[in-house]
């Protein structure tokens, strides 16, 4: 069993994680978010710009979700932002959207990378968010965000994106190995859409539907598979007891149970995986 503390919140994780999928627009169930009362307090800012969804969250100075947004965006491939302009005009309308809800303005941000990613390439993420309009002196590798609401002292971290899965392994709450390798989410997207003839935007519609995925499961199971081997391959010659995913990627049902049936360790999804790292990258950040 993955071993857990409480986070340096000391929220738990599964409130916390709620609470985001609330808050956090467009609301994955069509519900309503609660109003925002204007915060008096500092505020924490994260920004995840990914291969397939950009998030940015707002905590309060407790850690608290207090509002934000993602969209599906292309801005990102491996790590490195290859649509700058793209990336600094989506984050500034997501910035201005957020602030009507907050009544406050965002000058500041942390931001996230993946393991591996070499450090002059990561300042492109923060360049974006400060072309974006917040200053951006903190960034953090993805995997210890995603821990700093896990709070797991011992096991395997899991990051399924839409380009890669990250792998990060946790001992005493440290973590003592990453990893990073190209096969995600757009992945089992290129393999539907190549198998139907469609785009890949109708392969994407098809995935998020919740009729169609069993039917597809047969179809990307392979691309499962080898997101199970790549971790695999990571975690020998580690004590790793169990596995958690993060990311979006990680809805899709029954990845975990292939995951398991690969490396033979119990995997779990995390609550609301999606929202998982972007609210560890705002807890990076020094709230004002």
């Amino acid at each position: 069993m993955t071993k857990t503390t409480l986070n340096a919140t000391g929220i738990n994780p599964q409130v916390l994680l709620s609470r985001a999928h609330e808050v956090i627009l467009p609301s994955p169930n069509g519900h309503t978010p609660p109003p925002v009362p204007t915060p008096n307090g500092g505020l924490r800012v994260g920004v995840d710009l990914g291969t397939a969804y950009t998030v940015l969250v707002v905590l309060d100075e407790r850690g608290t979700p207090l509002a934000g947004e993602y969209r599906f965006t292309q801005i990102v491939r491996d790590g490195l932002v290859v649509d700058y302009l793209g990336a600094v005009d989506l984050l500034r309308e997501m910035r201005s959207s957020v602030e009507r809800r907050l009544g406050r303005k965002l000058t500041h941000a942390a931001s996230g990378y993946p393991p591996g990613v070499p450090l002059a390439e990561v300042r492109g993420t923060a360049n974006v968010v400060e072309a974006a309009g917040m200053h951006c002196p903190h960034l953090v590798a993805e995997p210890t965000a995603a821990n700093n609401v896990l709070g797991i002292q011992d096991g395997v971290i899991v990051d399924i994106g839409g380009g890669t899965t990250g792998i990060a392994v946790l001992q005493d709450g440290q973590v003592v190995h990453t990893a990073d390798e190209a096969t995600g989410g757009t992945h089992m997207s290129l393999v539907i859409a190549g198998g139907a003839d469609i785009s890949f935007e109708a392969a994407e519609a098809q995935k998020q539907d919740p009729a169609e995925q069993t039917r597809l499961f047969p179809i990307i199971r392979p691309v499962m598979e080898k997101m199970g081997t790549i971790v695999n391959k990571h975690i020998q010659g580690f004590e790793a007891q169990s596995i958690t995913l993060v990311g979006g990627t990680s809805l899709f049902p029954d990845i975990d149970t292939v995951i398991q049936e690969v490396t033979g360790l119990p995997t779990r999804v995390a609550p609301h995986p999606l929202f998982v790292t972007p609210v560890g990258i705002a807890m990076h950040d020094q709230a004002v």
